[in-house]
């Protein structure tokens, strides 16, 4: 595929008419789109199983899985729930437009479709489903250490909160670069280049500390995120630095904090005991002590609890 088609926005066209599909594809051609094309409701979700497209247009009404159900699955999927839906149909009454509406559809056009109408139908919901989707990345990153680099680790841009770990990292460094510093380079280009899924990590190792790099989030099917940008938590590996981290914001004690720490990694009371050098009966003390300051009631919810801590 070449750079100048990835940049086109798909559209997924499912429709079981093959006339109805010859025209739409030949408009979305014309006007620099890539149709994608489904012949029914089944066919549709499969697709989307593989691939993500910018939009759909659904039509209502198909033997077996009908366009409103189709909808309604596609919303249900997370992954998938920020997909524009435009219904084409040829209902006219006034509940084929509710139940559009009501399975997650943000439009409804009658057959025979009106193209220049549809165009612009297509255009508006492209662009509020960019400007959502951008708030909502704003809205993730924020306050965190994240940095977006493109498929050949080339710094894209980063929170300032990232930027303070990379001049850590190298004090000469300056965020008008490209480029990450040395030390996080190659070890970025290694993470972006491994065949495991979203959510791996890499660490590189500095005199006093560690910095970790890990994925957020990855496209299907090997795509990218929006402009070819992959998020990458930046995370400072110190020893005792985690403890410190849920002391703080849990407001534990240090023994406390320490048995969370080792609950998080999997350890059994009678282990982390061993480890801290206190009584498996004390042990179960502070982790009471640690419920009740979580305001959990078990082991999985604390170190659920702690996990969102230390992802920051």
């Amino acid at each position: 595929m070449t750079e100048e088609l990835s940049r086109r926005d798909r559209i997924l066209v499912v429709d079981d008419t093959p006339d109805s599909l010859r025209f739409l594809v030949d408009m979305l051609d014309q006007e620099g789109m890539t149709p994608l094309v489904a012949t029914s409701g089944e066919a549709a979700l499969d697709l989307l199983d593989h691939t993500v497209p910018d939009l759909v247009l659904m039509d209502a009404v198909m033997p077996g899985l009908d366009g409103f159900e189709t909808t309604a699955r596609i919303k249900r999927d997370p992954a998938l729930a920020h997909l524009p839906v435009i219904f084409m149909t040829g209902l006219s009454e006034p509940q084929h437009a509710i139940m559009a509406l009501g399975s997650g559809g943000v439009d409804y056009v009658r057959k025979p479709v009106v193209l220049d109408e549809l165009m612009a139908r297509i255009r508006v919901h492209l662009a509020n489903a960019r400007m959502s989707h951008r708030s909502q990345r704003a809205l993730d990153v924020a306050g965190r250490h994240v940095l977006a680099l493109d498929s050949e680790a080339t710094l894209l841009w980063c929170t300032p909160q990232a930027e303070s770990l990379l001049l850590l990292v190298d004090p000469a460094w300056s965020s008008a670069q490209s480029r990450l510093p040395d030390g996080l380079r190659a070890a970025a280009a290694r993470l972006l280049h491994d065949p495991a899924g979203p959510g791996r990590s890499i660490r590189a190792p500095f005199d006093t500390f560690e910095i970790e790099l890990a994925t957020m989030e990855g496209a299907r099917d090997g795509e990218r995120g929006e402009n070819g940008e992959i998020l990458v938590r930046l995370t400072e590996i110190r020893e005792g630095a985690e403890a410190a981290l849920l002391q703080k914001q849990a407001a534990l004690t240090p023994r406390e904090a320490e048995v969370l720490l080792w609950v998080t990694r999997g350890k059994s009371n009678r282990t982390i005991s061993e480890i801290l050098e206190i009584s498996p009966r004390t042990v179960n003390k502070h982790l009471q002590q640690v419920f009740t300051k979580l305001g959990v009631e078990t082991r999985a919810a604390a170190t659920a609890h702690a996990m969102r801590i230390l992802a920051g």
